[in-house]
């Protein structure tokens, strides 16, 4: 199946939250697997080309994605300038929680539900997991600052995969911390190579296909 064909599976959705309105785009694929929730970070949105080929692999491999804003358009452009709205990891987990509750009032609700979390939307990813400990089934971070989800990162139960590139040393040290403070089933994966943003020749494909794998394997029945 071609990009364009996957592609034509999302539609735009608007969320509905006690402070404000965020954009989504919902992809659903015929009998999928379960629905990963992407929460973009460090000046992100959905339009990232990084994470929507991900959801694009993701789709092809029988997922539905929710590729959504956790900022407004309003709130994207005074960031740019002041960058604090990208670190403030209880707003975008709180809307990023306030968005699954919202996910899980649709038809898609029966399903298994995960998150794919980059950079500060990793944090919100395990923040917003930890509080809802029976609805996340699984967690990837790709390039992410799980160190800033603070206590969360020893209360989430839902297996989590840390992706990072080999070249970014720093976030490197960061991940291992973490991971060495989970108690739930982890793993940290190393992209030989590649650097924060994944831009080198496979280093990409090389998320995508390790996302694939860790969302289908806990979204099996238990």
């Amino acid at each position: 199946m071609g990009n364009t064909m996957v592609m034509d599976l999302a539609r735009p959705v608007t969320i509905s939250t006690p402070a404000v309105t965020l954009q989504g785009d919902l992809a659903w694929p015929q009998r999928a697997l379960g629905v990963v929730v992407f929460a973009h970070g460090s000046g992100s949105s959905r339009q990232s080309p990084r994470n929507r080929f991900v959801a694009e692999v993701l789709q092809r491999a029988g997922m539905g994605t929710l590729l959504l804003d956790l900022l407004t358009t309003e709130e994207e452009a005074v960031d740019r300038y002041t960058r604090h709205l990208r670190f403030d990891i209880k707003l975008l987990a709180d809307r990023l929680g306030a968005a699954t509750d919202w996910l899980g009032r649709q038809e898609e609700a029966r399903l298994p539900l995960g998150y794919f979390g980059a950079s500060t939307g990793a944090a919100a990813a395990i923040v917003a997991a930890a509080a809802r400990p029976t609805v996340v089934r699984a967690i990837v971070s790709r390039g992410g600052r799980p160190d800033l989800a603070g206590e969360a990162v020893r209360a989430i139960l839902a297996p989590t995969l840390l992706l990072v590139g080999g070249r970014d040393d720093v976030v490197i040290d960061l991940n291992q911390q973490a991971y060495d403070q989970m108690v739930c089933e982890r793993r940290l994966e190393i992209i030989p190579g590649a650097t924060h943003l994944f831009e080198e020749r496979g280093a990409l494909e090389q998320v995508a296909e390790l996302a694939a794998i860790w969302f289908a394997q806990h979204f099996r029945p238990r």
